[in-house]
């Protein structure tokens, strides 16, 4: 079964959807992100294919195609207010940045709605797994959660298991710290668009990965 949630709108005003992938009452629940920057969007792809797919008969999954569509339009890594969301989140929140710059921060955590929609998302389904898609490095992060769940699903798609740089203020940093015991990781995707067949692995591997949790 699927359904879709407006989870808020976008500094232009434009919706940011969820979607409920599989049965709502499971136990357990899995979070896809497709895009945060506007200018990394290999992943909506990936996510539009699990919202497409066959639901599981005892997995939840979240699916936020995109959570930065003014920055997808405008094709930049920030919001409309210029700011970077994998900056704006509480955990270690840093002014990082000047105003109008790439990794500029916010004037405070949450300072953002698509932050404050994707928190809110969040805190209430608390997500054991959650996958943050960017690019172009083509690796799995190991974010800060359970490092087997993050080399699993980087066997899965093919790619490295790689620690990349811990950043103040980011999401998987903040979910990890917030929620003890839960996995959230960045999967960052090769450059440029995805070919199907690479999309439908991605989006398979989260099936694999939601049957087992």
């Amino acid at each position: 079964m699927n359904f879709r949630h407006q989870i808020g709108k976008s500094v232009d005003g434009r919706n940011l959807w969820a979607y409920q992938q599989g049965d709502p009452d499971a136990t357990e629940s899995i979070l896809v992100v497709g895009c945060v920057h506007g200018d990394e969007p290999a992943g909506i792809a990936v996510a539009r294919l699990v919202i497409g797919s066959r639901p599981l008969a005892d997995a939840n999954i979240l699916v936020i195609p995109d959570l930065n569509p003014d920055g997808v339009l405008a094709g930049t890594r920030q919001n409309a207010h210029g700011v970077d969301l994998n900056r704006n989140f509480p955990y270690r929140w840093q002014r990082a940045s000047a105003p109008r710059t790439r990794y500029y921060a916010g004037p405070a955590p949450l300072s953002e709605p698509e932050s404050r929609a994707a928190m809110t998302l969040i805190d209430r389904f608390r997500p054991q797994i959650s996958i943050w898609f960017h690019q172009p490095y083509g690796v799995v992060d190991q974010s800060g959660g359970h490092v087997r769940t993050e080399r699993r699903f980087a066997h899965l798609i093919g790619l490295p298991l790689q620690r990349l740089p811990r950043y103040p203020g980011s999401i998987t940093g903040w979910e990890n710290h917030h929620f003890p015991g839960t996995t959230a990781f960045v999967v960052e995707l090769p450059a440029g668009t995805p070919t199907p067949a690479a999309a439908r692995r991605y989006a398979e591997a989260i099936g694999d990965l939601a049957a087992s949790v």
